[in-house]
């Protein structure tokens, strides 16, 4: 036996190389295995909760029967095919004048456009409610509202889309910045007209960039709880996320029913997934050669203030309108005093600071759970990142476990993890209290930190730990001492990425927190179902300060990393 083998024989099998693999796949297992497969365990055998594995597949032929379970579906994919249409026309067109333009301030119209992604979802929706409802801010300075439109399928997807296309527009901008270059001067010299450029090289060449942004947009859609339980409930317009909210959380309780709507639901998630996978990987030109610069038109005159109107006009509608309607509703004494100076008060946030309805402990309560969420997603994330970097099987299961949740909807983890922890034979269980919210959202953006650490960790050469470890460091100090400082702007941004998302989390939180418990986003769901538009608004604020908060430190990380 030669030297090599016998010292790799004898190598004790505690060390932390070995250890880690198998630390990684038993939390990822407990994070994310556990939950869906008792969402499968649940859809095949209906008496789960009894501790019974019998009657399997009993309750999918009178689901796949159910009519009602076919236009749910048919519901869910008309929205996400029209979202998705409208955000990629608006995002598209916008990116369109955004990439090809020599636009004023173009940089500061990419953080006005990345606005609506900041806010979320629900939040938006509720200020666009408080702006078009009858008697809301949009009559009482015009005359007129758009209720019936707000409350209907087109009032629906113009919301969701209106949220959404801001992903159409960087796809778009991006890839036309990227691609617009040698080619589109190369065919213009050679005499191709601006649109002749456009139609036959600047736009195929997108093509994959904005195919991949429709399915995001897409997958994104079908998973939204807030938009849809909000505006959705009084056109009589149901979709899967919203039945599966009700057969758990309304009497009578129906869990396998829920089981089998969220198995349909992640098929059409992973379906969206798998096609932008394939879009983005599966076309691929060599555009760039060497030092590029992109083509764009130099606008003068009416074809410059044609093209600032529209960006903000699009940023006006889509942006300004639902602010205006948070603010306004935040920093009034009463609604239906209307805009007018004498209105204007912080009572509702001097009620907050009292702590009027729990105000201060579900702020708390979030942003400690959005810390801890944080913290648990970065260990796991780095530790999984550090493991994908090798090669076997094991490792292959662990990259597939780190991106499911990327297709699992939020209300499909929080239903997974209330069959997993309500099963009779445990001998405790977490259920009802904060671990389920901490499990929760740490499934659902565990992707964020694998992909930022993993995306940090292929910029680091394995020889500078080699190195160290000739110099006589052992492994744990070489990741101490060399690769964790250069990880850490990364690993800071994704933390502060999932902190931002954590602390707004809603359809989750609604489904798995205590009783008598309220994050911050089932505080603002709370008062506006209880008419305290005010206090929900006030509330809601604090949520975009905080979410500004972060994305400035995010910032601050990413520009110091660059800096290094």
């Amino acid at each position: 036996m030669s030297p090599a083998a016998i010292s790799a024989f004898y190598k004790p099998i505690a060390s932390p190389k070995r250890i880690l693999p198998w630390v990684v796949t038993t939390a990822l297992i407990g994070l994310v295995g556990v939950p869906l497969l008792f969402i499968a365990l649940q859809a095949i055998f209906p008496r789960l909760g009894e501790g019974l594995l019998v009657a399997p597949f009993s309750m999918w032929l009178p689901t796949l029967a159910d009519p009602r379970v076919l236009q749910l579906s048919l519901n869910t994919l008309v929205l996400g095919v029209s979202v998705a249409l409208v955000a990629g026309a608006l995002g598209g067109m916008l990116g369109v004048i955004r990439g090809l333009s020599e636009i004023p301030y173009a940089r500061a119209w990419d953080i006005v456009m990345l606005m609506p992604l900041m806010i979320p979802p629900y939040i938006a929706t509720l200020g666009w409610i408080v702006v078009l409802q009858p008697r809301g801010y949009l009559q009482q300075v015009a005359g007129f509202h758009l209720g019936p439109f707000l409350f209907s399928f087109p009032g629906l997807v113009f919301v969701m889309a209106s949220h959404l296309f801001p992903a159409v527009y960087f796809a778009v901008s991006r890839s036309i910045e990227a691609s617009g270059g040698q080619l589109a001067e190369a065919a213009r010299m050679s005499g191709a007209s601006a649109f002749d450029v456009f139609r036959r090289i600047t736009l195929p060449l997108a093509l994959p960039a904005i195919g991949g942004a429709l399915l995001l947009v897409f997958a994104s859609t079908i998973e939204e709880y807030g938009t849809p339980a909000i505006l959705a409930s009084q056109s009589n317009f149901e979709v899967l996320t919203t039945a599966i909210d009700h057969r758990v959380a309304d009497w009578p309780i129906d869990l396998p029913g829920a089981s089998c709507l969220s198995i349909i639901l992640v098929l059409l998630a992973l379906m969206a997934y798998s096609a932008q996978q394939r879009m983005i990987e599966g076309r691929s030109f060599e555009t760039i050669g060497g030092k590029t610069q992109a083509y764009r038109a130099a606008l003068r005159g009416w074809r410059l203030g044609l093209a600032l109107a529209v960006l903000a006009s699009a940023a006006l509608v889509t942006i300004g309108l639902p602010l205006l309607g948070i603010l306004s509703t935040a920093f009034t004494r009463t609604f239906s005093g209307g805009l007018s100076i004498t209105n204007l008060s912080t009572r509702n946030f001097e009620q907050l600071f009292s702590n009027v309805g729990g105000a201060m402990h579900a702020t708390a309560f979030s942003l400690a759970l959005a810390t801890g969420t944080a913290i648990v997603t970065a260990i796991i994330g780095v530790s999984a990142a550090l493991v994908s970097r090798r090669e076997g099987s094991g490792v292959s299961f662990i990259r597939t476990l780190t991106a499911l949740p990327n297709a699992v909807p939020g209300v499909v983890v929080a239903v997974g993890l209330i069959l997993a922890w309500n099963q009779p034979w445990l001998p405790a269980t977490v259920y009802g209290t904060w671990v389920m919210l901490l499990l929760a959202y740490s499934c659902i953006l565990l992707p964020y930190p694998v992909r930022y650490a993993f995306a940090a960790l292929t910029q680091i050469s394995p020889d500078l730990e080699a190195a160290a470890m000739m110099a006589g460091a052992n492994r744990i100090v070489a990741f101490r001492r060399i690769v964790l400082p250069l990880l850490w702007p990364s690993v800071f941004a994704a933390m502060m990425l999932v902190f931002s998302i954590a602390s707004r989390e809603l359809v989750a939180s609604i489904l798995l927190a205590p009783v008598g418990t309220h994050t911050m986003a089932t505080f603002v769901w709370k008062q506006f179902e209880q008419g305290s538009l005010g206090l929900g608004m006030a509330m809601s604020v604090i949520a975009l300060v905080v979410n500004m908060l972060v994305m400035a430190a995010i910032s601050a990380a990413l520009l110091g990393r660059g800096r290094t």
